[in-house]
């Protein structure tokens, strides 16, 4: 798609040196990924926050793994500074023990990581689509993809969305509290149907999405949460009608950008909410316009397009391949065409990422 530049920010000195010690930074950060993601597969991390310290031994041992691999394994992440390394013993540090083992915590990133790597192992087939201008669907990448965006939205869905940002949408907490009924749009794993119910008990929530794997998950975490009775998801196709409608609220966590047809979903989200319903869609918080170089946000917002959300969109016929950074004057065209009068940018505190916008 077109893009309006902005102006262009001051950057680096283009130099080859410059560039050559960014591409080192860059090769040892993906060396200590890949360790990281081995800890995580392997169950090393677990072992060591449950079971630390440990040797070489201990930690083969807990684990049914290779000793040798578990000696370098363990030199590696002290060395890098994960582990902390005491005689012949490793502990894992009750922080860094959150960052990639506490599911509930918003410092949990592990699962980015893993959702990355899970797109670096499809290189070879992003490079095909790339020559030919197909696509790699959402199954293509594997089940570590679907895992990853799941746990990896958990604690900003199930904890901030209710406690710190629903609350400061005007209408939405009197709406909620008075037994609204809900439609999650690509709900994935369902967190957010899940976080809203938990905190809002007089309400009931439909979660719709196309992803039959994350709706059996998303079933499941519903059970689990003791909200399965008043959560139900659906495996369906949101291009299509929904089979209820009159809505109080009618939200969209982060999809939009990855449908090959957002303007149809927006209609089908206007006609499932009531007249007065209160629809959210909460996308990446895209820059206005391109402006180079860009922060850190907007740059791992373009690595997620190039690696997952645009290869992921193009993989039907037809797509308006919006890419990850579904910027506001986009969206807001969607939405218009799609039957709003518009979409207005809500203006939230530390929402990372995401931006939040209200559709009229």
């Amino acid at each position: 798609m077109s893009e309006t530049v902005g102006p262009t920010m001051v950057g680096p000195d283009h130099s080859a040196p410059d560039l050559s010690g960014r591409v080192f930074d860059q090769t040892l950060a993906l060396m200590e990924s890949a360790a990281i993601w081995l800890g995580g597969r392997l169950g090393w991390y677990a072992a060591l926050r449950d079971g630390g310290p440990l040797t070489a031994a201990d930690l083969a041992i807990r684990t049914q793994s290779d000793a040798r691999y578990a000696q370098e394994w363990l030199a590696q992440q002290a060395t890098a500074g994960i582990l902390v390394l005491d005689g012949d013993r490793y502990t894992l540090p009750g922080g860094h023990a959150e960052a990639l083992l506490d599911r509930d915590s918003v410092w949990w990133t592990e699962p980015l990581l893993r959702q990355m790597m899970a797109a670096v192992l499809r290189l070879p087939e992003l490079e095909h689509a790339y020559r030919t201008g197909t696509g790699l669907s959402w199954s293509d990448y594997g089940a570590d993809m679907s895992q990853a965006q799941g746990d990896v939205n958990r604690p900003a869905l199930l904890h901030t969305l209710p406690e710190e940002w629903v609350p400061q949408i005007p209408g939405l907490m009197t709406r909620l509290g008075s037994g609204a009924r809900v439609a999650d749009i690509c709900c994935g794993h369902g967190w957010a149907a899940i976080g809203l119910a938990l905190a809002h008990p007089g309400i009931t929530v439909d979660g719709y999405d196309l992803d039959g794997p994350a709706i059996e998950q998303a079933r499941r975490n519903a059970v689990a949460a003791g909200v399965g009775d008043r959560v139900r998801f659906h495996h369906l196709d949101v291009s299509n009608p929904l089979p209820e409608d009159g809505y109080d609220v009618v939200i969209a966590v982060e999809c939009l950008h990855d449908l090959p047809d957002p303007v149809g979903v927006l209609q089908v989200m206007a006609g499932a909410g009531a007249d007065d319903a209160v629809v959210l869609v909460v996308e990446m918080a895209a820059d206005p316009e391109l402006r180079t170089p860009g922060d850190e946000i907007q740059r791992a917002l373009y690595g997620f397009s190039l690696l997952v959300c645009l290869p992921d969109s193009r993989s039907v016929d037809r797509s308006v391949a919006s890419g990850t950074l579904l910027r506001p004057a986009v969206l807001d065209d969607y939405a218009r065409r799609g039957g709003f009068a518009g979409a207005t940018a809500l203006d939230l505190p530390d929402t990372g990422f995401w931006r939040f916008y209200r559709l009229r």
